[in-house]
């Protein structure tokens, strides 16, 4: 059996699509500074007690994520790996008693993902009806 993708169309598919690219822009630029270790990425790791060596795995993990979501057919289980990696970040972020906006800034990400993909993909208002 296989399931493809129902896309939306009008406003929703194009907010959709925004909110899309601008969650996966962040990632990637996230990404690429976890593979790039500029200074701000060094003195982040430091600050939240984690060894730089796991900078380029977070990284390319980030990458992984980030791909398997930009695929039409696997976009759910990308967001599904995106909110996994983002409530690490929560996790991280709170541990170390960081300020509230560093805090709930990946929740917002997440949001982004999801609301994105909600609004493009029809197929989980199916799952997550929503209703005026």
């Amino acid at each position: 059996m296989q399931a493809e993708t129902q896309t939306a169309s009008g406003k929703p598919l194009w907010t959709g699509r925004i909110l899309s690219i601008l969650a996966v822009v962040f990632m990637l630029f996230d990404a690429i500074g976890h593979l790039l270790k500029p200074a701000p990425v060094v003195q982040a790791f430091l600050q939240l007690g984690f060894p730089l060596n796991l900078s380029v795995d977070l990284g390319i993990i980030q990458l992984i994520c980030v791909l398997v979501y930009v695929i039409p057919r696997t976009a759910i289980f990308g967001a599904v790996l995106i909110t996994g990696y983002l409530g690490g970040a929560v996790a991280i972020h709170m541990r170390v008693g960081n300020p509230v906006f560093e805090c709930v800034f990946p929740i917002l990400i997440g949001i982004f993902f999801w609301a994105g993909l909600f609004l493009r993909d029809t197929r989980l208002s199916a799952i997550f009806p929503i209703s005026n």
